[in-house]
Parts: C-alpha cells; sequence; structure tokens
C-alpha cells in the first residue's frame, strides 16, 4: 500500500468512527442510527483460515511495552499458531503513541495474525489510537465488532464498550451470527460477565452478550482482570479470562466456588487447539509451564456463514 493510500485510509477512518460510533454508550443505549456499515465486516476484516485444527492463543492487559509483557508476546511467538485473539487494553490510554510504543514493542509483531477487540482504556480515543492502528494492520476500516472462522469454528469479536443492550445494531447483528443450530462458536469481549477478580468481579452490564451467545457458543474469552481464571460452566458457557498478558497482576477470590482454575501470580496466556467438535484449552505461563488445561467439546454448527 503506497503512503498515499494509506493515509487516506487512515483519514477515512477517522471520519467514519466519528460519525457512527459517537460517545461511549451505555449497555442500555443503542448505538447512533446513523452508524455506518463499518460497524460490523463479519467475513473481511480478519482472514478465516479452514485449517481442520487450528491454534488458536488469548490473551489481554499486555499492551504496555514492559518486559513481562515482552515475555508473554515471546512465548506466543515460539510456537506455530494460526490466530491470536487480543482481549483489550493498551496502556495507559490507548493514544496512537502508545499503540505505537507500548502495543508494537509486545504483541506488535503478531499483528497481522491478530484478532482484536477494545477494552475500556483504549475505547474512549479509539478514532486516533485502535481504529487507525487496526485499519493498516488488516488493510481494512477497522469494524467495532465482526466475525471470522477457523475451521469449524465460528470466532465473534464483540465489543463490552459498545452499546449492547436490547435493540443496539450489536445485538441485532449478533442474533444473526448465532442462528443457526450448533454450539461450536467462541466469544470474546473485554469486560467478564462473571469473575473471582477482586479488582472488578462480575460486569452484570455485559449480561446481554452472555445471554444472547448463551446455548449457541461454548466458550466465552474475556480479559479486563489481570490474571488468568477458567469458571465452572455456566449456562453452558466455559467463561476463561485471560488478563494476565503484562499488566500488574490483581489478586483472585480464591473461595469463590465458580473458579475451577485460577493463577494470580504468574503471567502467561491461554493455547486452544480448535478442532471438529471440540476445543483443547491450556493456560501457559512465561517459562513454557502447563498451568490448567482440558477439553470443551461441541456440537457441530449446522451451517458455515
Amino acid at each position: 500500500m503506497t503512503g498515499g493510500w494509506a493515509t487516506a485510509l487512515t483519514l477515512l477512518t477517522l471520519i467514519v468512527t466519528t460519525v457512527a460510533c459517537g460517545r461511549p454508550p451505555t449497555a442500555d443505549r443503542a448505538a447512533p442510527a446513523s452508524a455506518g456499515n463499518h460497524l460490523a465486516h463479519t467475513s473481511s476484516f480478519v482472514t478465516s483460515t479452514s485449517r481442520a485444527a487450528a491454534v488458536v492463543w488469548a490473551v489481554g492487559d499486555g499492551g504496555n511495552g514492559r518486559h513481562d509483557a515482552k515475555a508473554v508476546a515471546s512465548l506466543i511467538a515460539a510456537s506455530r499458531f494460526d490466530r491470536l485473539l487480543y482481549v483489550g487494553d493498551v496502556y495507559t490510554y490507548g493514544t496512537a503513541e502508545e499503540y505505537r510504543s507500548n502495543y508494537g514493542t509486545t504483541y506488535g509483531p503478531l499483528a497481522r495474525l491478530t484478532a482484536p477487540t477494545p477494552g475500556d482504556n483504549e475505547w474512549p480515543r479509539r478514532a486516533t489510537g485502535y481504529d487507525p492502528y487496526w485499519a493498516r494492520v488488516h488493510g481494512r476500516l477497522t469494524p467495532a465488532f465482526y466475525s471470522f472462522r477457523v475451521g469449524d469454528w465460528k470466532i465473534l469479536s464483540l465489543n463490552s464498550e459498545l452499546a449492547h443492550g436490547p435493540g443496539s445494531p450489536q445485538l441485532r447483528w449478533l442474533a444473526s451470527e448465532v442462528r443457526n443450530p450448533g454450539t461450536c462458536r467462541l466469544a470474546f469481549w473485554h469486560r467478564p460477565r462473571h469473575s473471582a477478580g477482586t479488582v472488578h468481579g462480575d460486569q452484570p452490564d455485559v449480561a446481554p452478550l452472555w445471554n444472547a451467545v448463551r446455548g449457541h457458543a461454548v466458550i466465552v474469552l474475556n480479559g479486563h482482570e489481570h490474571d488468568m481464571q477458567r469458571l465452572r460452566p455456566i449456562d453452558g458457557i466455559t467463561e476463561i479470562v485471560s488478563g494476565a498478558g503484562g499488566a500488574p497482576l490483581y489478586r483472585l477470590d480464591p473461595s469463590d466456588r465458580r473458579l475451577a482454575f485460577g493463577d494470580d501470580t504468574h503471567f502467561g496466556a491461554v493455547r486452544l487447539e480448535l478442532t471438529p467438535g471440540r476445543a483443547r484449552f491450556a493456560f501457559v505461563r512465561v517459562g513454557g509451564q502447563v498451568l490448567d488445561s482440558g477439553v470443551v467439546r461441541c456440537s457441530p454448527n449446522a451451517a458455515r456463514r
């Protein structure tokens, strides 16, 4: 891409994003009626892969340019993988400069294989940080939410920082994405519905996203809490928090009975091998030690979309 086209793309991103998104809405406020088609590009933003067995890593809360974040990124880079799900937050505010100096020096080398979702830190400044950064990486306008396929699995990048209440464009789009029978779907967004963390804990406002994928997905991935968690299945969904990507760690509440696995002392990420009908997961700390692992099974989706 030439410099002229890159500049034009960035300017177009800023203009469309500003018009479409406006101020950050709450969960029960719909996005503006003027929201443009850039809100969701279901098949073009992140390229799908048809590999029957694919490796996907997920991590967030690590774009700070520091040693621990670089160690987690190196852990991921040392493996053969197909996609990285970055579940949000570039520090401190997700500005253009912080994307360059903090994210670019840690997870930046993996960007072309990365599917992002925005965190609460960078979303207010998305028009100058998040949106143009990912537009440059993928060569397309950055959607607020989107989907792609990894083999037989459908991956849904949802947005906990944009309107997600009843009647919102995001929920209407999501309903169409999960309308076919089957549960081999993985959804990810930044703030977890359920969490044993002691800093943020449960996030009730994202219940509409959770309810919309209930019965249609078997895994939900989040960040926001700076630790690693696997919750016992709730509504048939295994919720995984992978927020130990490099920012200072948060303490867990070990007495939370929903917690099947938790670690708040190591930096690391979760690795998933997606194959037809199942996902093998492993929480891996810096250094390569597996802290927790298992299998989540799903029913094949009735039709590809």
